[in-house]
Parts: C-alpha cells; sequence; structure tokens
C-alpha cells in the first residue's frame, strides 16, 4: 500500500478561475471562461472565441513579488503561479528535504513574447532579454528557480499530451527510485502563434465549442497552467499530509497515423485506455467518469468516441469534456484535466459536457449534460496530443 503514488497538492490558473476552489465553483455552476480575444491585436480576434485568463502579464507579475525588470513570458509567469499553488498545499516547508523534481510541459514556451519583440531585437536592447525566454525549458527552470528547487529538472512538449505525459514521467520517476516526489504539469499562453497555426489547420470554432456534437466546428484555443504534487506515499503520511487521490494507472500509444491527426478508429486512444486499466488493475466497469479528451474536432471526437466504445461496449460510463469551460489549453491541458479529475473524486461529481444538441451520428455515445452528483471510486483523464501521442491517467480515491 506505502508503494503508491499520491497526490498531496494542486494548483491551477485558467479562464474559470485563478485557485481550484474558483475553477471548482465555476464547473458546478457552469460558469465558463471562453469569450472574445482581448490579450493581442489578431485578423481573427471577431471570428474566433478564446479562453483567456483573467489577469493581466502585469498583475502576474505583481502577485509574484516579482522584479520589473524580469524576462518571465506570460508561459513561465501562469506556470509559477499555478505550481506556487501546489506546493502550498501540499505543505511543503523545505521542498529540498526529500529528493524533489519538477517535471512540467509546454507547446508555446516563449512564443508570446518572441513574436511580440522579434522585429526590436535588433534595435532595442531593453527587449534583448526576451531572446533567452523563447525555448520550451525556460519556463521550467523559471519555475523550479521561483520554488527553490534544486533537484532534478525536466521539460515535456507532446503536444496536447505534453501534461500527462509529464505526470506519467513524475511516476516512472518515484517508481525507479530516482525521486522521492515530484512536481508535474504544465503551462501554456495564449500567442498569435499559436492563433494562426490552428487556424490554418481549419480546426478553431467561431462559436463555443460543441464536444461530441454531430454539427462539432472545431475547438476554442486557451491558456491555463496546472500542477499537482505526486509523493510516494509514505513519505506522505510520515508528514501527516492530507491524500488528495491515487494515482493508479497509466498508459501512452503513438497510432503515428497522420502527422496531427488521430487515427480513424482511435487505435492510439484505444491503447492508451487498455494500459492504464491493466495497470490500475482494474476492470473497466469500475471506472466511474471519464474527462474526455473532446476537443470538438471533427477528427478527434470521432476518433476518442470509437475508442471509448471499442474499450467499454454498451457499458460506457458518465463521460464529459470540459473544454468548453477553459478552451483548449494545450500543453497545461492535461494537467488541468488531472486537477478536475480528483475533484470529481472529491466531490463525487461529473462536471456537464456543455452545447451538447445533437448525437453523433457514428457513436451511440450521449455525454453528461449536466453537473452529477454519483459516488465516484475511479476516473478516467484522458489526454491525446499531435501525431497520434495518446496518453490516458487513472486516479482513484485514497
Amino acid at each position: 500500500m506505502q508503494n503508491r503514488i499520491v497526490v498531496t497538492g494542486m494548483g491551477i490558473i485558467s479562464a474559470i478561475g485563478q485557485t481550484v476552489e474558483e475553477n471548482y465553483r465555476a464547473l458546478c455552476a457552469h460558469e465558463v471562461g471562453v469569450g472574445t480575444l482581448t490579450l493581442f491585436d489578431s485578423i481573427h480576434k471577431d471570428k474566433i472565441k478564446v479562453g483567456e485568463v483573467k489577469s493581466t502579464t502585469a498583475a502576474l507579475i505583481k502577485q509574484l513579488n516579482l522584479p520589473e525588470d524580469n524576462n518571465y513570458t506570460r508561459t513561465a509567469l501562469l506556470g509559477v503561479y499555478a505550481a506556487k499553488q501546489a506546493v502550498e498545499q501540499a505543505d511543503i516547508q523545505d521542498i529540498n528535504a526529500v529528493r524533489t523534481g519538477l517535471i512540467s510541459s509546454t507547446s508555446v514556451g516563449g512564443m508570446d513574447y518572441i513574436e511580440k519583440y522579434y522585429q526590436s531585437f535588433q534595435t532595442d536592447s531593453s527587449v534583448r532579454k526576451y531572446v533567452s525566454s523563447q525555448e520550451a525549458g525556460d519556463s521550467t527552470e523559471k519555475i523550479a528557480d521561483y520554488l527553490g528547487l534544486q533537484g532534478y529538472v525536466s521539460t515535456i512538449s507532446t503536444a496536447c499530451s505534453s501534461a500527462a505525459n509529464a505526470l506519467m514521467m513524475g511516476c516512472r520517476m518515484i517508481k525507479a527510485g530516482k525521486l522521492d516526489r515530484v512536481i508535474v504539469g504544465g503551462t501554456d499562453a495564449l500567442a498569435k502563434f499559436t492563433v494562426n497555426g490552428f487556424n490554418t489547420l481549419m480546426i478553431l470554432s467561431d462559436t463555443d465549442n460543441t464536444p461530441f456534437d454531430q454539427n462539432r466546428k472545431g475547438l476554442n484555443l486557451g491558456e491555463a497552467a496546472a500542477y499537482l504534487v505526486l509523493e510516494r506515499e509514505d513519505i506522505a503520511l510520515a508528514r501527516n499530509q492530507a491524500i488528495l487521490g491515487v494515482v493508479a494507472g497509466y498508459g501512452n500509444a503513438n497510432d503515428a497515423y497522420h502527422q496531427t491527426a488521430s487515427s480513424e478508429d482511435g487505435e492510439g486512444a484505444f491503447l492508451a485506455m487498455q494500459k492504464a486499466l491493466t495497470m490500475a488493475k482494474l476492470d473497466k466497469q469500475a471506472i466511474d467518469y471519464i474527462n474526455a479528451h473532446g476537443t470538438a474536432t471533427p477528427n478527434n471526437d470521432l476518433s476518442e468516441g470509437r475508442a471509448i466504445q471499442r474499450i467499454f461496449g454498451s457499458q460506457v460510463p458518465e463521460f464529459s469534456s470540459t473544454k468548453p469551460f477553459t478552451g483548449h489549453t494545450l500543453a497545461a491541458a492535461g494537467a488541468i484535466e488531472a486537477v478536475y479529475s480528483i475533484l470529481a473524486l472529491q466531490h463525487n461529481v461529473v462536471f456537464a459536457n456543455l452545447n451538447h444538441t445533437t448525437p453523433m451520428e457514428e457513436l451511440t455515445l450521449i455525454p453528461q449534460k449536466e453537473t452529477l452528483h454519483k459516488s465516484i471510486q475511479a476516473v478516467m483523464s484522458n489526454s491525446f496530443g499531435f501525431g497520434g501521442n495518446c496518453s490516458t491517467i487513472i486516479f482513484t480515491k485514497a
């Protein structure tokens, strides 16, 4: 029992709240954070909807007590904000007292500042400090420095499955005896780079996104950060720390079907869910709720839906996508939804899949449309990335 990996802290900042509690209240009250793009100018701003964090970059810098002459990008600021919360909830007084690591993920990295200043780097010395914040690992290093962490630090970027893979890697490091405790998660800010890129892929919606609906038009991009503190159970018990949930199983598979799209039969998603169930030693009927990836793109929802039906047959548990609340937060999505999965366990609640009206013709699946309170012992969280990189995490009650 004491070899289990447990969650002892969570932190989150998203379009629907800047604390775990605010996010939970918004989910239950159907308060949506998706709206008009205001963070920067874009030729697409009147044609798309996005999930923005309701804090300016300047406000985040002030809240974190950073010096004015810093080179933190918005991605780094969101990450520090959420990781600090997670460490505080886990009541970690000395972050280096046991072997502690940080595994963070991002897709955007420092692109939001590079695209803002790239024309000025040669002529304006005051903005050259942002050149070094471009690469993906910069935000991770800044989070580690802010927390005073001196141990293992790594960055993962596997598109939309990134944070789930960070969580999986953290678990593997603990199981291998390399770490006793690890902070895992992801952070991504909105940027022109991603807005233009996803627009080029023709998968952005001009309306609120509608996961698993026959008439779905695409996703709403979002920005967010979320982190979880994972510990070996004996370490948590030794310091009398409350256990929020258990990482019971996980799986990753890559169907390598296309550069961006998932395979039509959901092979990667199917294998990831199957692997997670096997590791957790759970029968498929033990899953009480699936927090689906559910991007509301034609490809993802059909691929994931087929995989879910392949796993669960005619007895699919309640499932929903929470992306209509926050938008699709890219590399942060797996961590955002891991937090939501733990909240579902803690409060015995299935969150609503908003905006669904018409079932998909190819499937017999209908998501949970309203907040539902029921006994929940096990939650499956799906995160699927470009290139078919598919990851599934199963959380159970302690």
